[in-house]
């Protein structure tokens, strides 16, 4: 089973189109088939009429001549084939119930206008009338056929006729099987050309939905499939399309809604702030100043996590290794690079989310290295650390908004844990993927997979 399986295509045309070719072979082989038995059938029918003629025409001479005369006509003509004798015994007193029996001697009694003919299938010659030479092939049945002749000198004489090899002659010819090849394989290609087109066509729209779907996994809310092809494929497409504009109009609100809550907490924190210049104690002013500017770090996170989940800067061809080495030359981290590696991005947004990922390593791993390989159709960027990592059981959750690996949000090491939940959307919304994992040599190393542009 596991072996048919892998010869079986993978794609939906190349089932359609093998579907198809097994049922073309399939209906041109029954075709053969039938065609096969049916001139079978218009041959042995030939040959049988063929025979009854031959008989037919030869009694009448039989009858016309004495009995020496008789034996020189009977020797003459047989064959190897058919054996015919004049002879004073009938080898038949009766007719099979066989259909070709039937036949036989219905059309023998028809053209010679009486009813005393007898016609049977035998597998061997009767003991009274084999000789060495006329033993027949055992397994291979043979026509007897007796006809009554008209006495001469008074003594009754039989015609005893028997036809080997199930009375077939060298006239007697199958089908051509090359130009029944050839026919078939014009025929297949034919219909395969056709087919695979068909297949193409037909397939397209579902290639398409495909790409989107895959597009829309990824984050991109703009991904639309044409709602062409057969009714089906146009109502999976209205539906998709219906449901991308939800979900982007859906994102739309949440982002706004963030952005309005980070953008209306900077009035009343602003308001706090200066009420708490006011206090007289100066370890209580500072600490809530400290919690303020706290505040204000989430406040503002909030506002850049809305801003950079719009997506609002168009996608363009950009320089890989350009973009990395200038992001690191920025800020001081060492850049190994493979060059010529494109991608399609937005280049502030892929430049952020590069850059919140080396101020990680360097605020909590004290040194980054950026590398930059290629792994198949796929550019990979690694930022490694020398920090002390972060627990396996965390890796996954410092994607999510406001974690952080230290359980604070103090402005001295850092924001409010929206910078790896804004550098994965942005990531995502590339077609890409981004992953934590802490190295064996110690430190943390984050791994981003980008598409690179064909």
């Amino acid at each position: 089973m596991a072996a048919f399986r892998r010869l079986v295509p993978d794609t939906l045309a190349g089932r359609f189109i093998l579907l198809l070719a097994t049922a073309i072979l399939t209906a041109n082989l029954i075709g053969l088939a039938v065609l096969s038995l049916q001139q079978q059938r218009f041959d042995r029918q030939a040959i049988e009429d063929r025979w009854i003629t031959r008989i037919a025409a030869l009694v009448p001479v039989l009858e016309t001549v004495d009995a020496p005369t008789r034996q020189v006509i009977a020797r003459e003509a047989s064959n190897r084939h058919v054996r015919v004798r004049v002879e004073h015994e009938p080898l038949l007193n009766e007719s099979a119930a066989d259909r070709r029996s039937v036949a036989i001697s219905n059309g023998l009694r028809e053209a010679l206008e009486r009813g005393d003919v007898f016609a049977a299938q035998i597998s061997r010659l009767p003991a009274s009338a084999m000789q060495a030479r006329d033993n027949g092939t055992p397994g291979r049945p043979m026509i007897a056929v007796t006809v009554p002749l008209s006495a001469k000198a008074g003594q009754p004489q039989w015609l005893n006729v028997i036809a080997r090899g199930a009375m077939r002659h060298p006239g007697a010819a199958g089908i051509k099987s090359r130009p029944f090849l050839t026919f078939l394989g014009l025929s297949l290609l034919s219909v395969l050309g056709v087919g695979t087109v068909f297949a193409s066509q037909l397939t397209r729209p579902l290639r398409q939905l495909s790409q989107a779907a895959q597009a829309a996994g990824r984050g991109d809310r703009s991904a639309r499939v044409p709602e062409a092809g057969a009714r089906e494929m146009r109502e999976a497409a209205r539906a998709f399309n219906a449901m991308q504009a939800e979900i982007s109009q859906f994102d739309a609100e949440r982002m706004r809604m963030i952005a309005a809550v980070g953008h209306d907490l900077r009035t009343p924190m602003t308001s706090l702030r200066i009420r708490a210049e006011m206090v007289e104690d100066d370890d209580q002013r500072a600490a809530m100043v400290r919690t303020l500017d706290e505040m204000t770090v989430m406040a503002d996170g909030l506002v850049t996590y809305a801003k950079d989940g719009r997506d609002a800067e168009p996608m363009e061809p950009l320089d890989l290794e350009g973009l990395l080495s200038r992001i690191c030359a920025d800020r001081g981290a060492a850049y190994h690079g493979a060059p010529g590696l494109r991608i399609l991005g937005r280049r502030v947004g892929l430049g952020r989310a590069i850059g919140n990922l080396i101020d990680n390593a360097l605020r909590y791993g004290g040194a980054a290295t950026v590398t930059l390989t290629q792994a198949q159709q796929h550019a990979v960027v690694t930022i490694d650390d020398t920090g002390p990592g972060i627990p396996e059981d965390r890796l996954e959750a410092m994607f999510h908004p406001f974690t952080r690996g230290d359980d604070s949000r103090s402005i001295a090491t850092g924001g409010a844990g929206l910078g790896l939940a804004i550098t994965r959307t942005i990531v995502l919304a590339h077609g890409g993927a981004i992953t934590l994992e802490n190295r064996a040599e110690g430190g943390l190393r984050a791994t981003v997979r980008l598409p690179i542009l064909k």
